[in-house]
């Protein structure tokens, strides 16, 4: 498929009234996201379409962008120039999700963007540090990564709090010999604790969140 062929079928999925909806959120599309997947999996993986897409700035481009490239073949600078650039909340959840927690270099990435200046650029440092705490602790300081949280998590930006809300979640879900100091951190600092969460839905507040997953691994 080429780039025109991809946009022409973008523009055919707008819908005015998910647009409405979308914009309400901070995202500039209208595109219901299953259909957007249907397009995807009919391209299949196609990185160069991927890259001439992403290279449109447009939102519907980038997230089909995102679903369509290979990851490990993004070098570092690349990624790097791409989680900088102003993005909808849409681009950079997906931007994070489904192409820094997939490719090797976040490990090399990740140190670095931690205490970037740039809200979305410490957020995605702090959500791959979450993810090394479930998949791969070793070589990480768990004891420094909660003393910076506890030093920090109450007044950073509102992107980097939540991914560093996560990071000290996981560390107490997945971690008994700091359970203990995880729970007491989250209660000191209520980061999230009147987050309005959904009935059947676990709350994003620490200390609620490692209870309810600790419970349910027993």
């Amino acid at each position: 498929m080429t780039v025109d062929e991809a946009l022409a079928e973008l523009a055919a999925l707008e819908d005015p009234k998910v647009r409405a909806a979308n914009e309400k959120r901070g995202d500039d599309h209208g595109m219901n996201l299953a259909k957007l997947r249907a397009l995807a999996t009919r391209i299949k993986t196609d990185h160069e379409l991927a890259r001439a897409l992403w290279a449109t700035g447009e939102t519907p481009a980038r997230l089909l962008s995102l679903l369509i490239c290979s990851p490990r073949l993004f070098a570092d600078a690349e990624l790097d120039g791409m989680l900088r650039e102003p993005q909808p909340p849409k681009v950079n959840d997906w931007f994070v999700n489904y192409v820094l927690k997939k490719t090797p270099a976040a490990d090399d990435l990740r140190p670095r963007w931690l205490h970037d200046d740039v809200d979305t650029v410490a957020a995605a440092g702090w959500a791959l540090t979450a993810v090394r705490v479930v998949k791969r602790p070793e070589g990480l300081d768990l004891d420094a990564l909660l003393d910076e949280i506890e030093r920090d998590m109450k007044n950073a930006p509102p992107r980097t709090q939540w991914s560093m809300n996560e990071t000290l979640a996981q560390i107490g879900i997945r971690h008994p010999q700091l359970r203990d100091r995880a729970l007491s951190i989250g209660h000191e600092l209520q980061v999230l604790a009147d987050y309005p969460t959904a009935p059947g839905c676990t709350s994003p507040f620490a200390p609620i969140w490692i209870e309810a997953m600790v419970a349910r691994q027993a």
